[in-house]
């Protein structure tokens, strides 16, 4: 963020062009802010988009997420 202080409420960053769709973070997701999104990427996979509210940080979905880089955790 520039020029402004982080408010330390973490948010899921997903790769669009790297998430291959599989649904195990969203199925990992105890706040259930994950879903699969209804547009393909560039490879034709439909991936996982963050609902925009709710992350609690546990990091379940970076853990389960088989594709590397696909997903991080930030705080905002």
């Amino acid at each position: 963020m520039s020029g402004a202080e982080k408010n330390g409420r973490p948010r899921v960053g997903i790769d669009g062009l790297e998430c291959k769709g599989c649904g195990r973070c969203v199925l990992a997701c105890p706040a259930k802010c994950l879903e699969i999104g209804k547009a393909a990427n560039a490879r034709g996979y439909q991936p996982a988009i963050y609902r925009g509210d709710g992350c609690v940080g546990c990091g379940n979905c970076y853990y389960v997420c088989p594709e590397p880089l696909a997903i991080e955790i930030e705080v905002v």
